[in-house]
């Protein structure tokens, strides 16, 4: 069993070196512990104090593409190297390098999946109270749109299964934590949580610029993920909501008309007129989503065949059946009578 540690770096010279230093190399469960740098177009020391500190692999991008895009290299990076499990942590030293042999451990177990870390939130005395409460928002968003029990759904300190990396595909440049999630609940996969510990702030977030930029690509993000993972109730909710406006108004004009006032409100009957029409062209829309996203999700499992074949993995059922049988076969050599000889 080979593990595979693997760092997004972005101009990190100055804190590398100290998340580096807290890393195992030895984890239980694992013959083999290696580190892992995504250099996303870093102008700094970055891949020199990487080197400093023993790394075994380094991956580099020519400029920067972004958090998304850098977790996204490291895992087929990673997987290309024979990774079994993949932990992910940042640069920052944010999260506590002895929680590693927590996150792997129910992986190990054959129990999960995903493995991810929950922070202390209400604790950390650098989150903004603004932050704490889009933390908590995104892990709902999680919830709803996943059918998981995720309470921190934005915690890039997580473990994943080489069967799970092969599977999950990231569409956006912001950040990889919710749709990553979302991805492994719809598509069936164990997700755990396990408590972790964190360190103090060493900088501050790259993500997190601005708390206006921070909310408005929070919203951003959550709506996106509503439209490309929820995409019939998305379209349906709204297409409902103006076709029930439409009806409304035009009960309200057939009130009127039945009173006999109806002469002065015909505006009512052309406005009720366009939000019937809108209404049902939305669920219409709705209904053209919902097909999209099942081709969608063809496409991903063609890619993830793609990809074991690439790697000369076997097929994820083959390595199923193998995971169910190993216990019947552990559990009939442990039973005296099957060794009597006939």
């Amino acid at each position: 069993m080979k593990l595979i540690i693997q760092i997004p770096c972005y101009n990190e010279a100055e804190t590398l070196g100290l998340a580096l230093q807290a890393l195992p190399r030895t984890v239980p469960g694992f013959d083999t512990v290696e580190w892992l740098i995504i250099d996303d177009g870093s102008v700094d020391k970055t891949v020199s104090v990487a080197e400093q500190n023993g790394v075994d692999h380094i991956v580099r991008h020519a400029h920067n593409q972004g958090l998304a895009r850098a977790f996204t290299t490291g895992i087929n990076a990673c997987l290309h190297c024979g990774a079994d499990v993949i932990v992910n942590t940042d640069a920052d030293n944010q999260y506590d390098a002895s929680c590693i042999p927590d996150l792997t451990q129910p992986i190990v177990d054959q129990k999960a999946d995903l493995v991810v870390g929950e922070r202390p939130i209400a604790t950390i005395e650098h989150f903004s109270p603004v932050k704490k409460m889009l933390q908590k928002l995104g892990s709902w968003v999680v919830r709803k749109a996943s059918a998981s029990d995720v309470p921190d759904a934005p915690s890039g300190f997580r473990a994943i299964s080489r069967s799970a990396a092969q599977r999950l595909v990231v569409f956006s440049d912001y950040t990889y934590t919710l749709e990553t999630l979302i991805q492994a609940g719809q598509k069936g996969m164990r997700i755990v949580s396990v408590p972790v510990n964190v360190n103090e702030d060493l900088r501050p977030s790259r993500l997190v610029k601005s708390i206006p930029i921070y909310i408005q690509r929070s919203i951003m993000t959550i709506v996106r993920i509503f439209v490309i993972y929820r995409p019939f109730r998305f379209f349906a909710s709204i297409g409902l909501v103006i076709f029930g406006l439409g009806v409304l108004l035009g009960l309200r004009f057939l009130w009127y008309y039945l009173t006999g006032s109806g002469a002065g409100h015909i505006q009512s009957v052309i406005l009720a007129g366009v939000l019937l029409g809108m209404g049902f062209q939305t669920i219409l829309v709705a209904f053209l989503a919902d097909l999209l996203s099942a081709n969608r999700k063809l496409l991903e499992e063609l890619r993830a065949r793609s990809l074991r074949q690439e790697l000369n993995d076997p097929p994820e059922s083959t390595a199923y059946r193998h995971t169910l049988e190993e216990p019947q076969e552990d559990a009939q050599s442990a039973d005296p009578a099957s060794h009597k000889q006939p």
